[in-house]
């Protein structure tokens, strides 16, 4: 039993209450337990089994009984019975864009449709067309959703295995015959997608770690294990490998292994050139009276070796990065620590699972000095959005919120939905009422890229428009993005002053990283926001700033590293005078 699998468990139970129409509440509670447990700094497991969970805030009395009896015997007598009314393979219907917990009922009820397997015969045969609140749209969508699963099947979030990734790291370090340990790979690279995980260590037992590495509690099966190598599958279906080396072999292993392989092709032919063979083992002399070879002690020591600056893991997909390293020109990427605060985030006042009171605790907790609340405006009827009038009662609560604060601020905004036609879902008298706001497209997304381009590009020249939202729409895995051109987008926002956010939700972390770069060197500001709709959504920031190095974005690069004098000023000074 781990910490994952006690949150597993309960926004599993919460998924099956979905299924049985359960009151909302008794679900929201559900899912609150689970981010709790994800996300609690303690040994949540230990305090679980010891029934000491009493007054941890998203905990009641009936999640701790249960969390409890999970974590004491392994299994939970509630969620057991929940379970055995429903087919095991019908949670992975809940994997597909467009398909809520209602449609699935009806999909299960009427047609008796368990799996995937089953959706997509019920489609191809024009069953599911005729359901009530289907049609043939709505099954060629399905239709649409399964192919796009098919084609990502073994393809993960990053941000959705991070917990596993350090629990894993947690664990070889912890082997008494480990002298290092380090992942790699992609993960290693912040590329928001994977499909596999790396992981080094060094030792003199190789053969005895690679056994021990099989045995982990997150393996399912073994593919191979051999002296120096180990490939297992993970209870997840992640593949994941670990690669034994020595002491002296770890540095050139780690960088072998971080890859990207085009990076890792030009670093070899720059150490050709010097006279010096490179591989995941060492250095050695091209010729016999070669010069010494360099002393490698840590990864960093290899590119020194070749006259380079060290290239942080994130920079290296061959994109400029040797280049600037030679030149002594990488920048200085920003770091986590940096942030002062974050913008774009949610309350119950809209979709959020938590109240304004509730976010504005954990972002202090954090120790963020301001936070940002964009609640849906009044289109995002599915989101519960706000009118007018909810949105002016927001504001002065917010008011009243910040007058309680000595060292921290919420600012109060709303992130407006850009209508088909160009136009914003408030008015500008409205939204010169706010401290900030965020567009968004959540709607309309056939629109051609000219359109949309030029839909988006409308809603940044509106002198209150402070940034733009997750610029393509897309949902990492599960939808594609819209059609935009990212290059005039950049430059309109470049030109009008406007802020691009990285929505560092793990679905979003759009804009795609391999448009920061051009927004850097054209002025645009980026904010890191999480799009939190919860308070343990907004940790998401970290995996913010990994894409945000990645994109090469410096700390003046990132609004909210600036302090909360400094966003004041800028929020108060016209976007043509900023």
């Amino acid at each position: 039993m781990t910490r994952e699998n006690l949150a597993e468990v309960l926004e599993e139970i919460a998924l099956l209450l979905e299924l049985k129409a359960e009151n909302p509440f008794k679900i929201r509670a559900y899912r609150q337990g689970a981010e709790t447990v994800r996300n609690y700094d303690g040994d949540i497991l230990d305090l679980a089994e010891k029934n000491e969970l009493t007054g941890i805030k998203g905990i009641g009395d009936a999640l701790r009984d249960k969390l409890h009896e999970l974590a004491s015997t392994g299994k939970l007598e509630f969620h057991e019975k929940l379970r055995a009314e429903f087919p095991a393979d019908i949670f992975e219907l809940f994997d597909l864009q467009g398909l809520g917990p209602k449609k699935i009922k009806a999909l299960y009820d009427v047609l008796a449709i368990t799996s995937i397997a089953d959706l997509k015969a019920a489609c191809e045969a024009g069953n599911v067309a005729g359901l009530p609140g289907f049609g043939a749209k709505t099954q060629t969508k399905i239709l649409e959703a399964i192919a796009l699963r098919e084609t990502f099947a073994d393809t993960f979030l990053l941000g959705g295995i991070t917990p596993l990734v350090e629990e894993i790291t947690g664990l070889l370090r912890l082997h008494p015959e480990v002298s290092r340990v380090a992942y790699a790979g992609s993960f290693r690279r912040a590329k928001e997608t994977v499909h596999d995980l790396d992981f080094l260590v060094a030792t003199k037992e190789p053969a005895l770690v690679c056994e021990d590495f099989t045995t982990l509690p997150q393996v399912a099966s073994i593919i191979a294990c051999g002296e120096t190598k180990a490939s297992v599958r993970l209870k997840n279906g992640l593949q994941c490998d670990l690669r034994a080396v020595s002491n002296a072999q770890f540095p050139f292993a780690l960088q072998y292994f971080t890859g990207s392989k085009e990076h890792n092709v030009a670093i070899r032919s720059l150490a050709l050139k010097q006279g010096l063979s490179l591989n995941e083992y060492g250095f050695t002399p091209v010729a016999a009276d070669s010069d010494p070879l360099p002393e490698i002690d840590e990864e960093a020591d290899i590119y020194r070796a070749l006259g380079l600056d060290f290239i942080p893991p994130e920079l290296r997909e061959n994109r400029g990065e040797i280049e600037a390293a030679a030149d002594h020109t990488l920048p200085k990427l920003v770091e986590l620590t940096q942030l002062r605060g974050t913008f774009h985030n949610h309350t119950t006042a809209s979709d959020g699972h938590d109240t304004l009171e509730a976010m504005a605790d954990e972002a202090i907790d954090l120790g963020l000095q301001y936070l940002g609340i964009a609640d849906h405006s009044k289109s995002s009827f599915q989101a519960n959005g706000l009118d007018e009038t909810r949105l002016l009662d927001q504001v002065a609560a917010i008011a009243k919120l910040n007058a309680s604060y000595e060292d921290f601020r919420l600012f109060a905004g709303s992130e407006v939905d850009i209508l088909k036609d160009c136009t914003l879902d408030f008015e500008d008298a409205l939204l010169a009422r706010l401290d900030y706001c965020v567009a968004s497209v959540h709607a309309s997304f056939t629109l051609t890229e000219e359109e949309m381009t030029r839909r988006i590009c409308r809603a940044m020249e509106n002198e209150h428009v402070t940034m733009l939202g997750h610029l393509t729409g897309r949902l990492l895995l599960k939808r594609e993005p819209y059609a935009v051109n990212h290059a005039m987008v950049i430059d309109c926002a470049a030109e009008t002053r406007t802020i691009i956010e990285l929505n560092c939700s793990p679905m979003r972390l759009d804009m795609d990283w391999r448009w920061w770069k051009r927004a850097r060197d054209k002025g645009v500001l980026c904010s890191i926001n999480p799009d939190a709709h919860s308070t343990a959504r907004l940790h998401h920031i970290g995996l913010g700033v990994r894409l945000a190095r990645k994109g090469w974005l410096r700390k003046q690069d990132v609004f909210n590293t600036k302090s909360v004098g400094e966003v004041e000023a800028f929020l108060k000074t016209p976007k043509g005078k900023r």
